[in-house]
């Protein structure tokens, strides 16, 4: 009950999972996902390690169950780490589907451990390069606001500038924006949860070699010419990041987006 209590979404599998496995050296981790066959096989995989782990069944777009993740995961002990990677890329869903997972999720979970974490404590939503991309005037920055105040507004103000684009574009279109997105309410929410004393983070992943990623290989290799490192990024790389922006002893570091994507945005590509 004493041991501090780190929490991943999207910990099944990829850069989740390696996360697990650095967080859980000193943490106890609690995996969530949609799935609970695949996240107990990963509990297996991080215990056969000599790392305490469990699982948690929660769907991200459903704030009920969110609230049910908070608050089962506060009973375990001091939750001093969220690390918010679940997600879904363009092959994965419908633009309406991508956007919930993506926007209300990081929605979703950010109320729901506000109100169980303390001082000292840290959350960190991950966004993606792809929302540095995205064309300024695609961006409905206009009514980001809603998502504090009225939710559903908020939806069909996102979904109605989806609809703008061709079909076969949508997804992609909802993906951009669902992580610009991503990355605005977490340097917003850093006041708020700064009050508290918690750091509010979120990292921008570019190409890495995980599940996710292989659905988007395609698109994600002619990204690689822009690239100053030109490889996909190894999922123990962004784990050792991850923990490290965890880190209580970078207590003055908050409201910031962290780019780890091999110097791609830094080239220009998206303008």
């Amino acid at each position: 009950m004493d041991k501090k209590v780190c929490v991943i979404t999207g910990g099944g599998s990829g850069m989740g999972l390696a996360t697990a496995r650095t967080m859980g050296q000193d943490h106890l981790v609690i995996l969530v996902g949609r799935t609970a066959a695949k996240l107990e096989m990963a509990v297996q995989d991080l215990k056969k390690q000599g790392i305490a782990a469990e699982a948690f069944t929660c769907d991200i777009a459903n704030r009920s169950s969110v609230e049910s993740l908070a608050i089962a995961a506060r009973e375990r002990g001091p939750v001093t780490t969220v690390i918010h990677a679940a997600g879904m890329s363009p092959h994965m869903g419908n633009a309406q589907t991508i956007m919930e997972a993506n926007a209300l999720g990081t929605i979703h979970v950010n109320d729901a451990f506000f109100l169980v974490m303390e001082s000292g404590s840290c959350i960190i939503d991950v966004a993606s390069m792809s929302g540095h991309l995205v064309p300024k005037l695609v961006l409905p920055t206009g009514a980001y606001h809603l998502s504090r105040s009225d939710p559903e507004r908020f939806m069909r103000k996102m979904m109605g500038r989806v609809s703008l684009f061709p079909q076969k574009l949508r997804s992609s279109v909802a993906y951009g924006i669902s992580k610009h997105f991503v990355i605005w309410f977490a340097k917003t929410d850093a006041a708020r949860f700064g009050a508290k004393g918690i750091r509010v983070i979120s990292v921008s992943p570019g190409n890495f070699d995980t599940p996710m990623g292989k659905l988007e290989k395609v698109e994600a290799t002619a990204y690689l010419k822009y690239c100053a490192i030109k490889r996909f990024g190894e999922v123990a790389e962004i784990a050792q990041l991850f923990a490290l922006l965890a880190d209580p002893r970078l207590g003055y570091l908050t409201g910031v987006d962290i780019v780890c994507d091999g110097g791609c945005v830094a080239s220009g590509c998206g303008k």
